[in-house]
């Protein structure tokens, strides 16, 4: 656990910043997000915080409790107050693509119910376009699999079903697939997401398109926050 010699870890601090006592918070998935939910849990035992969390993951969960964050079942929640989240990229309007930890379903859910969606990312995130640098992660059944994909492929989407290191078939904790997209130059991500949303056996993708009250970025110089106001 962190003690005093830790280093401080400025993204995570700021990501954790605005919460208090009373609050439900919503726990993202990946890396980064681990960093918040441990900048969290330093609070709950120095600062007392009296809080509930609903994690996004059951690795986010585990760590969550490892370090002795309360959990809430988010079965009984219908509002969060705040989250914090990381991404694969964010573009210059605050659009992300996010699902390269899996949690796509959970995490999308989660922010829809948050009432203030935090999102934090190294500046290599930062992208002029979505794809850019990284696939696009669709949430597919494994029933009509083919099928699904042939339709994808009438919207210029080409991917792989993700596996993991040993070669087996990735699944997400609803035990669903995972197809990793390309996408290509021009495309228009909000028809793209409509398109996605209307397709039976899609269950959800990695378009967060206007999730973003805030992005946090690290920096050599220390963290900036772009929000939608300041978007050109």
């Amino acid at each position: 656990m962190a003690d005093e010699s830790t280093p401080r870890d400025l993204l995570g601090e700021a990501a954790v910043a605005e919460v208090q006592t009373g609050m439900i918070v919503g726990l993202g998935t990946g890396r980064t997000a681990a960093r918040g939910i441990l900048a969290l849990a330093r609070r709950v035992r120095e600062e007392g915080l009296q809080i509930h969390c609903v994690p996004t993951s059951h690795a986010s969960e585990t760590l969550a409790r490892a370090y002795m964050i309360p959990i809430i079942d988010f079965a009984m929640v219908e509002r969060v107050d705040y989250l914090f989240d990381g991404a694969d990229e964010v573009d210059p309007r605050l659009r992300m693509i996010k699902g390269k930890g899996g949690a796509l379903v959970r995490e999308r859910i989660v922010a829809h119910a948050s009432t203030r969606n935090i999102f934090l990312v190294g500046e290599d995130k930062l992208v002029d376009r979505l794809g850019a640098r990284s696939p696009l992660p669709i949430a597919v059944m494994a029933f009509g699999l083919a099928s699904v994909r042939d339709k994808l492929a009438n919207f210029g989407l080409n991917g792989v079903v993700r596996r993991t290191l040993d070669g087996q078939l990735f699944l997400t904790d609803n035990a669903s697939l995972i197809l990793d997209c390309t996408l290509g130059d021009g495309v228009d991500v909000e028809k793209l997401a409509a398109e996605l949303d209307s397709t039976p056996g899609v269950l959800d993708h990695g378009l967060f398109l206007d999730e973003a009250d805030e992005v946090l970025v690290e920096t050599a110089e220390g963290i900036t926050r772009m929000t939608p106001a300041a978007v050109p």
